[in-house]
């Protein structure tokens, strides 16, 4: 089959023929290598093709977390190349940028994560926020799920519904917790407890900290404006960000409000693109030395 056969709405745009995997004729003719594959099998492929020359950017959670512990235990799988964990860096350009353009392989980061990372990071660098007691609220839209039948998923169970899932149990939990512990150099612990909503595409995150200071809202979204002032996807803003202003981009949307004892942080992402393939896109830019906005705008 071809790709506009796969994903119709690319007919007359794409019409390359799929063909099967093999990794000979891959090291032979690609350059990069973008695998799709589960949790497991995604790290199988991608030690099968890197010879030195090929650069790989995997959307699986193989490479994201550094503990092989971690990692085992909340996949519940043995992992296939527990040697490259720890060595491959974390595909989130605003804060690895440098890492990525030198990587063979680079861990595509989680849409939830992607979101809450870069709401929080940059307030935890400025030591604006307690690493401890952060509550990560999440809503996302059912394609976050895939495409796997469900039950949960079917339309009479999504449409007109909301509500939480994998509550204290969701896998991207480590995730968030162990890369924002990276950046900030502080051992962060949160909550995190994701949301389905009947909607196609985006995520909507809110997330609670404690504050260090007597700091302003207003001071609070300067920290965020001068961390993300040379990032062009990043887009502080004093106006509450909505998963309609960034749906099909790869932008990320962030403002910061202080509430009572809390600092509320809230971001918007297009969960299929900056919380996906358009982060994937960018990480090969990075990788490449392309301009990090080619093909993204």
């Amino acid at each position: 089959p071809s790709i506009a056969e796969v994903h119709p709405r690319l007919f007359g745009r794409l019409d390359l023929d799929l063909e099967p995997f093999e990794a000979d004729d891959v090291k032979a003719n690609a350059d990069v290598v973008f695998s799709c594959l589960p949790h497991a099998a995604s790290a199988e492929v991608v030690s099968t093709v890197l010879d030195g020359r090929v650069r790989a950017i995997d959307f699986s959670a193989d490479y994201r977390l550094k503990s092989l512990d971690i990692y085992e235990s909340w996949y519940d799988i043995k992992h296939p190349d527990p040697d490259r964990l720890g060595k491959v860096p974390y595909g989130l350009g605003e804060f690895f940028a440098s890492d990525i353009a030198e990587a063979e392989v680079t861990a595509n980061p989680g849409c939830y994560p992607t979101s809450a990372i870069l709401a929080l990071a940059p307030l935890l660098l400025a030591n604006a926020i307690e690493p401890t007691d952060i509550i990560v609220d999440s809503k996302s839209g059912c394609s976050g799920a895939g495409k796997k039948l469900s039950p949960g998923l079917l339309y009479n169970e999504v449409n007109e519904n909301i509500a939480a899932y994998s509550v204290g149990q969701h896998r991207h939990t480590p995730e968030i917790m162990e890369v924002l512990s990276t950046i900030s150099g502080k051992e962060v612990s949160a909550i995190f407890t994701p949301h389905l909503v009947p909607m196609t595409r985006g995520i909507l995150t809110t997330a609670y900290a404690r504050p260090t200071s007597e700091a302003s809202a207003e001071q609070l979204l300067e920290i965020l404006k001068e961390q993300y002032a040379k990032h062009p996807f990043v887009r502080v803003t004093p106006e509450l960000p909505a998963t309609k202003n960034v749906a099909n981009t790869n932008f990320c949307d962030i403002t910061v409000r202080k509430v009572a004892d809390r600092i509320v942080v809230i971001s918007a992402i297009d969960n299929l693109t900056k919380g996906a393939s358009g982060a994937a896109v960018q990480n090969m830019n990075l990788m490449f030395g392309f301009p990090e906005t080619t093909a993204l705008q």
